[in-house]
């Protein structure tokens, strides 16, 4: 995701006295790693789209309300990962038919998804079956199914410092001012979220890490394993 920009601070002043371009400067900024994040998160990418708009909604809302050195990317990440916990609990209690991953997947790389300046996009990163047998595709799918599933299980506390650590490429310092703890706690709930993956996926490990490239990197990245190393 792209850092922080000098800029921020500039168009949150002028939001502030209410000229309307830098909201949109704003959202030119932010829009992409915003959504990337809602996507992880939600696996939706209509969801995404609506929470994503929102956040931007609710902070023209509150412009005079925050303080004038308001760290905007904090702020709009903070507020993003409430609006995905709210609507994940939400969704639970009333289930729907979704888009299948790979579906929402297209969608966001034609919108144009993914962090600013990465050539690999973790949202739209799918298994590659070239030379692989019908056992194989079918071990490596079983394996992402699992995976998102253990991601979707995760505390929402660290389900966050994952996806924020992993896919949006924060710091641990970044992260903790999206989620108002430390560095070294910031550390531990991505220790702890790794440690639920490499459980979920312990049939998987040994059978799958050769699959090297063929497997997203967003499997291995999300519990700590390096493709063709197996366990570490």
């Amino acid at each position: 995701m792209p850092a922080p920009s000098p800029n921020d601070a500039a168009d949150f002043r002028d939001l502030h006295d209410g000229m309307p371009d830098a909201l949109n400067r704003i959202v030119a900024r932010w829009q992409n790693p915003l959504r990337e994040f809602a996507y992880q998160y939600l696996r939706n990418f209509d969801d995404a789209q609506d929470l994503t708009a929102e956040t931007f909604v609710r902070l023209y809302r509150h412009r005079t309300r925050l303080r004038p050195d308001t760290n905007i990317s904090a702020w709009l990440f903070t507020t993003l990962t409430h609006l995905c916990s709210n609507h994940y609990r939400w969704r639970l209690r009333h289930p729907t038919l979704s888009l299948d991953s790979a579906g929402d997947a297209r969608a966001i790389e034609a919108a144009g998804g993914g962090s600013a300046g990465d050539d690999e996009n973790p949202a739209v990163e799918l298994p590659d079956p070239a030379g692989l047998s019908p056992d194989r595709i079918l071990e490596t799918n079983e394996a992402l199914a699992t995976l998102d599933a253990a991601i979707d299980a995760l505390p929402h506390e660290l389900k966050t410092a994952l996806l924020l650590h992993h896919y949006n490429r924060l710091s641990y310092l970044e992260i903790g001012l999206v989620v108002q703890c430390s560095e070294r706690g910031v550390e531990t709930r991505i220790y702890r979220a790794k440690q639920r993956l490499r459980s979920a996926l312990a049939g998987y490990l040994g059978e799958v890490a050769d699959l090297g490239p063929a497997l997203p990197r967003r499997a291995w990245a999300g519990c700590g394993v390096t493709p063709g190393r197996g366990t570490p």
